[in-house]
């Protein structure tokens, strides 16, 4: 017969029941920054970690266990669905269900960590090269792109009138593969900027 898992102190009690049954040298804890039904982590000798879940009260005998991944914002985190026939069952599933997709997702999350990090030391080389070509530049750095920024206010020599600001603001895309400039400024110093982007590139 299935448990009916209502309280958070029978839910604490089965997790305990399911950690023993997994027989990795399994802990449990409080699952904080829960907000739905009630909730218990499971943690194992490794470090790999469970989220047990009872979502509907509906079904006191329905769990979701999900397998928790170190940087969710990257891939969702994969779960399965149990009853609570028994606690050997349930780990079981686990073991048997969730344990291959939690590899695999923990292998996708480690394929785009070092995919980012290789994209991120990219661009930042690019960056860098753009911020020494504009000597007090700001540098910002956004979504997957890098802004920097770079202006000028000056008044001619004895002349009247507002200030002039020459601005140039360079966007770096992903991995460093492209640059976007806009610039403004005294037509003259715009306009060599122009032609020197025009010139043919050095051998």
């Amino acid at each position: 017969m299935a448990a009916m898992l209502t309280t958070q102190e029978q839910l604490n009690a089965f997790a305990e029941a399911v950690a023993r049954e997994l027989d990795t040298h399994c802990r449990t804890d409080e699952l904080t920054g829960y907000g739905l039904g009630i909730g218990r982590l499971i943690v194992d000798g490794d470090g790999r970690a469970l989220r047990m879940c009872q979502l509907d009260e509906r079904r006191p005998d329905r769990l979701k266990i999900y397998a928790a991944l170190p940087d969710e914002s990257r891939t969702s985190a994969p779960y399965i669905g149990v009853t609570a026939l028994s606690a050997r069952h349930v780990a079981r599933e686990i073991t048997r269900r969730l344990y291959p997709q939690h590899a695999e997702a923990l292998r996708r999350v480690a394929e785009l960590a070092a995919r980012q990090a290789e994209e991120e030391n990219s661009r930042r080389a690019v960056v860098e090269t753009v911020a020494a070509a504009l000597p007090g530049a700001r540098i910002e750095e956004q979504h997957r792109h890098t802004r920097v920024a770079w202006e000028r206010t000056c008044r001619p020599t004895g002349q009247l009138g507002p200030a002039r600001t020459d601005s140039v603001c360079a966007t770096v895309g992903p991995s460093g593969g492209w640059v976007e400039v806009e610039a403004s400024g005294a037509p003259g110093s715009v306009i060599r900027m122009l032609a020197a982007f025009t010139q043919p590139p050095r051998e």
